[in-house]
């Protein structure tokens, strides 16, 4: 797990390029601690940085950028191949040579034996840049759940690309903003892809590679070949069986570490369920962490204790104080890279687990977005019946609706993003002008013609489960916890999203994967008697913070000065007097902030 930047570009000289690169590896460095390194190939002038978090064979035989042991061609990678022994044993077999043990060379030597074709066999979280000096080829190329992030800047017939944003500002690459971010983070509480903070610097999208020509300075981005879709499950019996077996699966090739690794213990379902099958991979004691609160609505430890009662193993658990929360806040904000509403739970989840010695842990995202753990399964039944009244109504209402009810304008509006945004978007369109001084159409323009979503089909849970996975889940969990444990020097593993326990859920029929009563019965009920129904059965928290009062007595926060306008002045004011959630108090903050 590591932190990776590179530039392709004839117009430099290699030097300069060198200096670019180093400078964005800089600023990267809190990914990568452990180890850098450059790689210069003049001819292409191109040039590969890498800065390493290190967690499989941690010689100096893991340094980075890579090459295959010919050095036709060169690697940097950030991420985890779970499956990569497989893969060597395959081309062991093909008579391939190797000179360490790393799955980062299985990569390479994947690469030039399979072609692109190589990169549908990864079970793993990955982002990385291979540059073939045969072809004068470089790829760049991103994990099917899009857990690890990777973006691209094309300018002047050069590429340049990162694991974060702050990397091109800090390269001299580019500093010129988007301006319409303001308006993505006012409605989605994020940024979402393929969109960042800067102009023309993009998100690859998960399950793509780029292809770069570094002789035309031309480039192609294509889908690579999925595996074969397995045949429907309808009988549930198979379906328990089919989720057990994968998911032991998923879990026991995750725990594949040469350094410390651990769990986030939440005392939910899902890191409760990981936590379980973990302890009987592991060999040795199992780690956990925890995170407890002096405001008592908030605290799990109770669920905590439950399952720590089967484990021999050492649990860290920390208590975060409102003071810990002002202490740090100016580090989170800075750690963020693009403004977002979440990701505050994992800064300090990541920082608390860096600080009692692990290098990795299992952290429980996908379970409810694969299994119907969220409102919107239910609502969307709502929705179907407010999508069969005429758009004009939600469009002619837009000056009459009170606060609570205002989401209902983006009905105004045709498509999917429409869709999502009534379930859990932030300000309307018509608040986001007011806030920003723009005219709603251009608000409209930004948030409802430029996201390409595909037909989603009837209002039900399966649609739901699109919204979850690809956009809520997608663009605001999995890029602020890889940010957050990243800011800390920590990978984070998602179980729940292995292409092979993901390929086995969507291939069980939604009548028995998706339950309107009990969310997660399928997969509770695929792990009983393991996980213990004190778990389960009960009220749903999500790994959430006090922030309701650490933010409503956040002085920076609640610094009126900031808020100029009419509109942000009363959302600020009904904010102190807890009228307005926490969550749209402080994207309203960043606007205000950083504008």
């Amino acid at each position: 797990m590591c932190r990776i930047a590179g530039i392709i570009n004839n117009r430099l000289q290699p030097q300069q390029i060198c200096e670019k690169v180093k400078a964005m590896c800089n600023s990267l460095q809190h990914g990568g601690p452990d180890d850098e390194g450059l790689f210069v190939n003049k001819e292409d002038h191109l040039v590969f940085g890498h800065r390493r978090l290190s967690i499989i064979d941690l010689s100096s035989n893991g340094h980075q950028p890579m090459s295959d042991i010919r050095q036709t061609a060169w690697i940097t990678f950030n991420g985890e191949i779970y499956n990569y022994q497989d893969i060597r044993n395959q081309l062991l077999k093909l008579g391939v040579q190797f000179r360490s043990v790393t799955d980062t060379e299985v990569i390479l030597s994947a690469y030039l034996q399979w072609g692109t074709a190589a990169f549908s066999k990864f079970r793993g979280m990955f982002a990385f840049a291979i540059f073939d000096s045969v072809k004068h080829l470089t790829y760049l190329v991103r994990d099917t759940a899009g857990i690890k992030p990777i973006y691209y800047f094309i300018n002047n017939q050069s590429l340049s690309f990162a694991s974060e944003v702050r990397a091109f500002t800090a390269g001299g690459i580019t500093t010129e903003k988007d301006n319409n971010w303001p308006i993505r983070l006012l409605a989605f509480g994020h940024i979402p892809e393929p969109y960042t903070t800067l102009k023309n610097v993009f998100s690859l999208p998960k399950g793509h590679y780029l292809r770069w020509d570094n002789t035309s300075s031309t480039h192609v981005i294509s889908k690579y070949e999925q595996p074969n879709k397995r045949e429907q499950i309808t009988n549930i019996d198979e379906a328990r069986e089919v989720i057990k077996t994968a998911l032991i699966k998923s879990v026991n090739r995750q725990m594949i570490a040469d350094a410390p690794l651990g769990v986030f213990l939440s005392g939910g379902i899902d890191s409760s369920l990981l936590t379980l099958l973990a302890d009987k991979e592991k060999e040795e004691q199992l780690n956990t962490i925890s995170i407890f609160f002096n405001e008592k609505l908030y605290d799990e430890q109770a669920y905590q204790g439950v399952v720590l009662k089967q484990l021999k193993g050492k649990n860290f658990s920390h208590l975060v104080k409102q003071q810990d929360f002002e202490t740090h806040f100016s580090q989170i904000i800075t750690a963020m890279d693009m403004p977002t509403t979440d990701g505050i739970n994992s800064w300090f989840i990541s920082k608390y687990a860096h600080e009692d010695g692990l290098k990795a842990v299992l952290s429980g995202v996908g379970a409810d977005e694969y299994f119907g753990g969220y409102p919107s399964f239910n609502r969307m039944r709502y929705l179907a019946f407010l999508r069969k009244m005429p758009s004009s109504i939600f469009s002619a209402a837009k000056n009459i609706l009170p606060d609570p009810y205002k989401k209902l304008t983006f009905l105004a509006n045709e498509g999917s993003i429409a869709d999502y945004l009534l379930l859990r978007g932030f300000f309307s369109p018509g608040d986001i002008a007011m806030i920003l001084g723009a005219n709603t159409r251009q608000i409209q323009e930004v948030l409802f013609n430029s996201h390409d979503v595909p037909d989603l089909g009837p209002y039900n849970q399966e649609h739901a489960a699109w919204f979850e996975t690809n956009l809520y889940m997608q663009n605001q969990l999995l890029r602020d916890t890889d940010v957050m444990s990243m800011s800390h020097g920590l990978e984070v593993r998602v179980p729940f999203l292995d292409e092979d326990f993901t390929a086995a859920v969507e291939s069980i029929t939604p009548e028995i994967r998706f339950n309107s009563t009990q969310s997660k019965k399928l997969l509770i009920d695929s792990f009983s008697p393991l996980l213990p129904a004190s778990i389960w059965n009960r009220p749903k928290m999500g790994f959430t913070f006090p922030l309701q009062t650490w933010m409503g007595q956040h002085p920076e926060i609640n610094n009126s000065s900031l808020y100029k306008d009419k509109l942000s002045k009363k959302v600020i004011n009904k904010f102190k007097n807890n009228r307005i959630h926490w969550s749209k108090a402080f994207a309203l903050y960043q606007i205000k902030a950083h504008v």
